[in-house]
């Protein structure tokens, strides 16, 4: 299998699709890449290197004791850039994997990045503060901190509610599709899972949010469970000079994978990366 080699020697999986201008994905908690595989599908269909890779601590990547936070994945993220020597990126961010994008402009540049997508993202800060009413109570993470330290395999199984909006009365989404979501949680060590809880949630990424200085589309659902939109894209979109904030009604958190949002997220990207 194809891997990077991180700054601390662990090794980090990646999908290496297609030919073109580049479409590097990050993918959220707690999933892998395989979460982007109709996303990357769709861009090496259409003239584009589509790469995701999975954060370290689960799927094929190594699973480290230390080292599970955003400085560090956004250095893995820069890892398999620079392994495939990738230049005039488009970087793809879903939930913390907008927040991995997030973290590696701001601690990596622009150099070889063109555009960005953020997606259901966490920035600029998921957690509750004085500064940062909008947020949520730190009870919120303590409650997931529990959930994946004492039963995370149904406690995954019950996240999927939520995550894809399968708890609302008008919801299409499949068991299927919860059931992969399941499956992808369960290949995260315990401790990457829940060290990354504390990275997604703590982690202010307004400072970098400033420093995007590349054409960027923020797409969030205005019923995400999960990162509420009043503490993420609404201000993040005021945030990035110039963005494309689009909001779709009614979408949950995992709106990519849930095919009555997926047909317009896709038209969006496509659309956004082509121009």
């Amino acid at each position: 299998m194809p891997f990077a080699s991180a700054k601390d020697g662990t090794n980090i999986f990646f999908k290496d699709w297609g030919s073109g201008r580049p479409v590097v994905f990050s993918h959220g908690w707690p999933l892998t890449a395989d979460a982007w595989d109709p996303q990357l599908k769709l861009m090496a269909a259409n003239g584009f290197r589509a790469v995701a890779h999975d954060r370290r601590g689960g799927g094929r990547s190594g699973q480290t004791w230390d080292g599970n936070d955003l400085d560090t994945y956004a250095d893995d993220l820069a890892a398999v850039i620079e392994e495939l020597d990738l230049r005039d990126v488009i970087l793809v961010g879903h939930s913390t994997g907008g927040g991995e994008v997030t973290r590696y402009i701001g601690r990596h540049g622009s150099s070889r990045v063109a555009k960005a997508v953020l997606l259901g993202a966490i920035p600029p800060l998921m957690l509750k503060t004085d500064a940062n009413p909008e947020g949520l109570p730190i009870e919120v993470f303590d409650e997931i901190r529990e959930g994946v330290a004492t039963d995370r395999s149904q406690f995954y199984k019950d996240l999927s509610g939520p995550f894809y909006g399968a708890n609302r009365d008008d919801s299409t989404v499949t068991q299927g599709t919860r059931d992969e979501f399941w499956l992808w949680g369960m290949t995260v060590g315990i401790k990457g899972a829940y060290d990354c809880v504390k990275a997604f949630s703590e982690t202010d990424l307004t400072e970098d949010l400033k420093k995007i200085d590349v054409p960027t589309l923020i797409v969030h659902g205005d019923d995400d469970q999960i990162v509420p939109i009043a503490a993420s894209g609404e201000k993040s979109s005021k945030l990035v000079k110039d963005a494309v904030y689009k909001v779709y009604a009614g979408a949950p958190h995992g709106l990519a994978m849930v095919p009555k949002y997926a047909e317009q997220f896709n038209k969006d990207l496509l659309e956004f990366a082509r121009g």
